[in-house]
């Protein structure tokens, strides 16, 4: 499977962006999709996850109350909508996917997911 993340950009602080997660080669239908972001120098960090079939979702502690997950099944996109951006949000945001059905603990793990998108910059002057 082929994952293409797009939507990134600069913006000013308090502005918004929406990413876009499309697959190629298998449809969102099982598993989870999830999103997350690096700096340079810095680990890799959880975002946000979306997991079927129950389309539930988790966020990290940096996206609570600003940043949104969702999908589009008929084309075959999950989508990162990002509101209220900080010159901290300023990173590479990457999308991840996995056929399994990861439990809760493990959404927020890189390993978790196998199939990894290019990356996306997210640029938010101050």
């Amino acid at each position: 499977v082929q994952l293409q993340a797009s939507g990134g950009g600069l913006v000013q602080a308090g502005g918004s962006l929406r990413l876009s997660c499309a697959a190629s080669g298998r449809t969102f239908n099982k598993g989870a999709v999830g999103w997350f972001r690096q700096v340079p120098g810095k680990e890799r960090e959880f975002v946000h996850a979306i997991r079927w079939p129950d389309h539930s979702t988790y966020s990290g502690d940096s996206a609570k109350g600003r940043f949104t997950i969702s999908r589009d099944n008929g084309k075959n996109t999950v989508y990162l909508q990002m509101n209220n951006l900080k010159p901290e949000d300023t990173a590479v945001y990457y999308c991840a996917a996995t056929t399994n059905r990861p439990i809760t603990s493990a959404l927020p793990s890189p390993r978790t997911y196998t199939s990894w998108g290019q990356g996306t910059q997210v640029t938010v002057s101050s």
